[in-house]
């Protein structure tokens, strides 16, 4: 078991868990390295715990790559870099949202209040950005890039929807920016940083965005579907805040196709008239939705959107190869009985990746069902 991910392979987890321990140890280091009176926040969110499905996928595609490199420093700092970019976001989003509950805890603003909960999670971005400098001019770039598209999926959430747009393609657009991003940077530096090779790093990229917006679909469905319990959230948050989120996207598609039933209808008029900061007016609300079609088509489209990421693996087995190869090449071995080890042992590796990949494939999609 690697964090969630269970390989079915003990000597392989026999070497990440550790790393991903190593990772637990230095994300804690990381957060509480200021004083007393900025510790507290800023060590508050990864305190009250999370899946480590970021570092876990960096740790997972490093097994791609050398050997040598696949449980070391540089891998162990990007998937601390990755968590804490991705906790950092959870700071900002509670306050936009002004969410009460996160992981199970009061939300970090409820505490101290906005603006330091906005200043903690950019001081984590900070952080997080530490540690990628030393990891080089590439992983800074990747990292600055998938920051940049972090902001912008948020913005293009909160901003007006331009004319003519689309809404679900554009929703489509927000979750591969504002979660499938950092998922896909996540799984791209465990590739990159073992040298894994350039076509192994773009599928293992292109499986983390499409994961990603599964993953954020099946959310969709489960802030309808779960209690506050279960999820750490408020149930209809999003609803709460004017978010369309994607079974109310479907409603309204509906409506402008002139083919929405009288349930969906109501539900829409109850949003749009109706004072959803009310908490019995909301869990009406949400109690509704539960009931309409279209929370079971949006949990449809979760599992689509994860099988195209198994599908996105096409071809992992040959980019591995060929990376071995090129590392071989620029090491100077040339003996073939040592090449065909090397290959074999490679072979062996991506096999039980995959496996690994497709199992967290269905787990984020799989808490929807």
């Amino acid at each position: 078991m690697i964090g969630s991910i269970p390989l079915d392979a003990p000597d392989l987890e026999d070497r990440i868990a550790p790393a991903l321990e190593a990772v637990e140890t230095r994300l804690m280091e990381v957060v509480s390295r200021a004083d007393e009176a900025i510790n507290p926040p800023t060590s508050h969110l990864a305190a009250a715990g999370g899946k480590r499905l970021r570092p876990a996928l960096t740790l997972l595609t490093a097994q791609l790559g050398d050997p040598e490199l696949a449980t070391g420093e540089g891998v162990r700092d990007a998937g601390v870099a990755v968590e804490l970019t991705h906790i950092a976001t959870l700071y900002h989003d509670d306050v936009m949202d002004d969410a009460p509950l996160r992981r199970g805890a009061p939300s970090a603003q409820t505490v101290w209040g906005n603006s330091a909960a906005i200043l903690t999670g950019d001081v984590l971005v900070a952080r997080a950005s530490q540690l990628v400098a030393a990891l080089g001019p590439e992983p800074v770039l990747a990292h600055a890039r998938t920051f940049e598209r972090l902001c912008t999926g948020q913005l293009h959430e909160t901003l007006p929807r331009p004319a003519g747009t689309d809404p679900v393609a554009h929703y489509i657009q927000v979750l591969a920016d504002k979660t499938g991003s950092l998922i896909a940077v996540s799984a791209r530096y465990g590739a990159m940083l073992t040298g894994a090779g350039a076509r192994t790093e773009q599928i293992v990229e292109s499986f983390g965005e499409k994961i990603g917006v599964a993953f954020q679909l099946a959310d969709d469905v489960i802030d309808l579907c779960s209690d506050s319990q279960t999820t750490g959230k408020t149930p209809g948050t999003d609803l709460r805040e004017g978010v369309d989120t994607m079974p109310v996207l479907l409603l309204r598609q509906a409506l402008a196709a002139g083919n929405l039933d009288a349930a969906g209808q109501s539900i829409l008029s109850t949003i749009s008239s109706e004072d959803l900061s009310d908490d019995t007016v909301l869990s009406q609300v949400v109690a509704r939705l539960r009931e309409h079609p279209v929370v079971a088509c949006t949990r449809e489209m979760a599992f689509a959107w994860a099988q195209d990421a198994v599908d996105a693996l096409k071809g992992l087995e040959e980019a591995v190869a060929a990376g071995t190869s090129s590392r071989l090449d620029a090491a100077g071995v040339t003996d073939p009985l040592a090449r065909q080890r090397a290959l074999d042992e490679a072979a062996t590796r991506v096999a039980v990746v995959r496996k690994g990949m497709e199992y967290f494939a269905r787990l984020l999609v799989d808490r929807a069902a």
